[in-house]
């Protein structure tokens, strides 16, 4: 009974081994490569897979999603002898399982030692200058070699990108100093820019500030003018409707005679001739309103009509000959000026 036993056990542990053999899941976004005693018979689809064990083996497990590949920094010479170190990335895809198997041997190796070549091809045509700003024409031109070349082996090349380009230290510090002189030129030009313009709006804010002060000056001018023409025609116009006669003109003469002796600093003040006749018409309106005789009122004032005498020397009037003469005085008993008929401004010391 026992080698029976034995027998079956090992029956059923090759059953179940030949069972899982031949059942083959393939994950999603998956093939696998099967071969018949060492040839290639079928491709593997993504699911549930029978093949025939102990016959039909997997030589390869591929990925079919795209993939992502960083190769190291590759020195390369530029047109102008400059040695750059250029990282690049490959984004790449498996279109054909089979000639990915068989058409190469490794297809990551592949594509670097490609992408190292094209490169150094692309850039020795290119100086320091335009390597660094064509980017994407790099990208471009090595996309293209790499997709020619990579079709036959059943891959797409979907896009191929510069990380980094690195020029030698010192390339880099002048570079640096360079775009800190263009920087500091292009501020020292905003800079003059904006003073400029700031310049000329003042200049202009000015101008019109003038312009405007002007002409509100001018209208004020000509606003102050109106005014006093209208004050003018009002006062004539008032004078005229108003009939003024002879008596009322004098007596209003005579009241801006004392605005001529205001001021501490005044010590000499001219009389004009016609306030003679003023002075007449007035001690003539006076003297009319007194009636000159016994039944006259009281006096209202001085007799206007007597010329009168400079103070001061008691004997004469002002221009008239040498030799005593009587002094006019008023009511007060103080010594009126008498106007000297001789000329026709006399000068008069108030003091």
């Amino acid at each position: 009974m026992e080698p029976v036993l034995i027998v079956l056990i090992v029956l059923v542990v090759v059953a179940f081994i030949a069972l899982i053999r031949t059942i083959q899941v393939i994950p999603q976004a998956s093939a696998a490569i099967v071969e018949r005693f060492g040839r290639y018979t079928r491709t593997l689809n993504a699911g549930l897979n029978i093949v025939v064990p102990f016959i039909d083996t997997i030589r390869n497990r591929i990925d079919l999603r795209e993939q992502v590949v960083p190769f190291p920094p590759q020195p390369v010479i530029t047109q102008d002898n400059l040695v750059v170190n250029i990282d690049t990335v490959i984004y790449y895809q498996v279109t054909d399982a089979r000639a990915a198997t068989y058409e190469v041997a490794s297809f990551i190796q592949a594509i670097e030692q490609l992408t190292v070549t094209t490169l150094r091809n692309i850039i020795g045509s290119m100086d320091l200058e335009s390597t660094l700003t064509s980017r994407e024409v790099i990208n471009a031109g090595l996309r293209g070699v790499l997709d020619e070349a990579t079709g036959k082996w059943g891959i797409r090349v979907n896009r191929v990108e510069l990380k980094a380009i690195e020029p030698p230290t010192s390339i880099q510090d002048s570079m640096e100093k360079q775009m800190r002189a263009e920087r500091d030129k292009r501020a020292a030009i905003l800079t003059a820019e904006g003073a400029r313009q700031g310049a000329i709006l003042r200049a202009e804010g000015e101008k019109q500030a003038e312009v405007l002060k002007a002409e509100g000056e001018a209208q004020a001018a000509v606003l102050r003018a109106d005014g006093e023409a209208a004050a003018i025609r009002t006062v004539f116009e008032a004078i005229h409707d108003g009939d003024a006669d002879q008596k009322l003109l004098a007596y209003q003469y005579l009241q801006t005679l004392p605005e001529l002796a205001k001021g501490d600093a005044n010590k000499l003040w001219i009389i004009p001739s016609e306030v003679g006749e003023a002075l007449k018409g007035i001690g003539g309106a006076f003297s009319g309103m007194g009636g000159g005789g016994q039944g006259a009122g009281p006096s209202l004032g001085p007799d206007l009509t007597k010329p009168p005498v400079a103070e001061g020397n008691g004997s004469r009037p002002v221009g008239a000959a040498s030799g005593p003469r009587p002094v006019d005085t008023d009511q007060t008993g103080a010594a009126r000026p008498r106007v000297n008929p001789t000329r026709e401004y006399p000068q008069i010391d108030p003091e």
